[in-house]
């Protein structure tokens, strides 16, 4: 990304995935402002950051070309909507993976911004056509589905919606590659830059059980209609809500790692210092 005209970029959503989003666009030089509903969230949001980047540089792993404290410089936090909108020319939205409540953010967004600002989603199971559904001009708008965590597995999937015009998809590519880690001719990166990257250290079930605040159970709860709806066409589809089946799967995963929320912090923490490590050991040995 780069870092010549200092745009603003809005993030929607103070979780995981927005921190990480913010986290990202910093270190490309981007202006962000880091939006949540909830009365002080955003400014937690901004105070994990600053840890997390001051670790990051302490183990010489920062992104970018901008020391911690730069990268601090161009993030803020906001409670108001109109006011983290404000000259941003991308919105990345990061709310729950729930299609009313998406719906409900991009249509206050539309409201408050100007024609020409992209307008665009972390979902990883909605389909484009619903969740701007009540977005009025939809050319704008498109999907950036990143792969947890963002900062440390450089891996975007973007998606448009069947209206959303070419030079906005250029535009959201260009913004996603320019630090040269994705390539659409190479697939490999899907691996050896993006899934492989957690693979090497944690499974597929792991993995899903991480990527909740409260472990498999919310993760089913969460994202469990949505697979379902992606697996209709794969034959016989499993119900991830409430079966015996699913119950005994989230009982074993919890055995291994509990599900309270400091086990699965713990195990957090880990998996992004292993993470670092691996990047760590591939930039050195240019694996």
């Amino acid at each position: 990304m780069s870092s010549s005209d200092m745009k603003i970029i809005t993030v929607i959503g103070s979780g995981l995935i927005g921190r990480s989003w913010a986290m990202v666009f910093v270190s490309g030089g981007h202006s962000v402002k880091i939006y949540d509903n909830q009365p002080g969230a955003s400014a937690k949001a901004v105070a994990e950051i600053r840890k997390q980047l001051q670790e990051l540089q302490e183990a010489k792993m920062l992104r970018g070309q901008l020391t911690a404290t730069q990268q601090l410089a161009l993030l803020s936090g906001h409670d108001e909507l109109a006011e983290a909108l404000q000259g941003a020319f991308f919105v990345q939205e990061c709310v729950f993976e729930q299609l009313q409540v998406k719906q409900d953010v991009f249509r206050d967004i539309e409201r408050l911004v100007g024609e020409d600002v992209v307008l665009s989603s972390s979902t990883s199971c909605l389909v484009p056509s619903k969740v701007f559904s009540t977005v009025q001009n939809r050319s704008r708008c498109l999907v950036s589905h990143p792969v947890n965590p963002p900062y440390y597995v450089r891996l975007v999937e973007l998606v448009p919606h069947p209206d959303t015009a070419a030079a906005v998809m250029d535009a959201a590519y260009s913004l996603m590659t320019t630090d040269g880690v994705l390539s659409v001719k190479d697939i490999d990166l899907v691996m050896s830059e993006g899934l492989g990257m957690r693979y090497a250290f944690i499974g597929p079930m792991e993995t899903m059980h991480l990527n909740a605040p409260d472990g498999l159970e919310d993760y089913m709860k969460r994202y469990g209609e949505g697979i379902r709806r992606m697996l209709t066409s794969f034959g016989p589809v499993p119900d991830f809500s409430g079966t015996e089946g699913a119950q005994r799967i989230v009982d074993e995963m919890s055995q291994l790692i509990p599900s309270e929320r400091q086990h699965l912090s713990a195990r957090v923490a880990r998996r992004d210092q292993l993470l670092m490590g691996l990047a760590k050991l591939k930039q050195e040995k240019l694996l």
